[in-house]
């Protein structure tokens, strides 16, 4: 179904997606879209996005924190040593995305990522070296025009696949590509269209 950009009582237009939600609409305005750069963050954003497969984004956005603290803030140092022990916990913690799959491959994910930040060329300059280094910025006016997959985001994902990624398919990796503003895909009259390349994304504090 295709869907044109909304105004919001605050007398903003936004991207349809986020609705109403006040977690939503903040997510979409600071975070989506907005280019981020940093090795870790971008390595929580993929185990992320491959939590979602089969979900809704605001059912993980709102277990993000619970993600956070279950799984030691994303640290792939950490999650790389993963035993059987920390699994079970994992799979009896009601605050996550249960699912024994995709938490070995969360392990199996994190131990590619400490490979390619030893050996090279670390993970955000792979990521973006496919995008020569900066976004690719889209002009969609509906929902309908927005793909689901790219030949790019195919790519990326044979790349991501070949080196021990779990959960990293086009649709997921395209996904993760929006989300961390390696594309720009807000609608053109979203508000946050002309200004989320130009956004710098603020250092996350780590949760206790």
């Amino acid at each position: 179904m295709s869907r044109a950009p909304r105004l919001h009582p605050d007398g903003k237009t936004r991207c349809p997606w986020p609705g109403e939600d006040p977690l939503y609409v903040a997510y979409h305005d600071t975070e989506w879209g907005v280019p981020e750069y940093d090795d870790r963050a971008l390595y929580e954003k993929l185990i992320l996005d491959g939590f979602q497969a089969g979900l809704s984004w605001i059912t993980i956005l709102r277990k993000r924190d619970n993600f956070r603290k279950a799984f030691d803030d994303f640290q792939p140092e950490k999650i790389a040593r993963y035993n059987e022990k920390k699994i079970h916990a994992l799979m009896n913690d009601a605050g996550i995305v249960r699912n024994k799959a995709k938490i070995d491959g969360t392990i199996l994910s994190a131990k590619s990522y400490l490979d390619i930040m030893e050996k090279g060329p670390g993970f955000s300059k792979l990521l973006w070296d496919f995008m020569d280094g900066k976004p690719k910025v889209n002009h969609f006016k509906t929902t309908a025009s927005v793909p689901a997959s790219t030949p790019l985001s195919v790519q990326i994902s044979k790349e991501l696949s070949s080196r021990g990624f779990k959960f990293v398919g086009p649709t997921i990796v395209y996904a993760f590509m929006q989300a961390t503003g390696m594309v720009n895909d807000h609608l053109v009259d979203c508000h946050c269209h002309a200004s989320c390349g130009k956004t710098q994304r603020k250092p996350r504090l780590k949760s206790k």
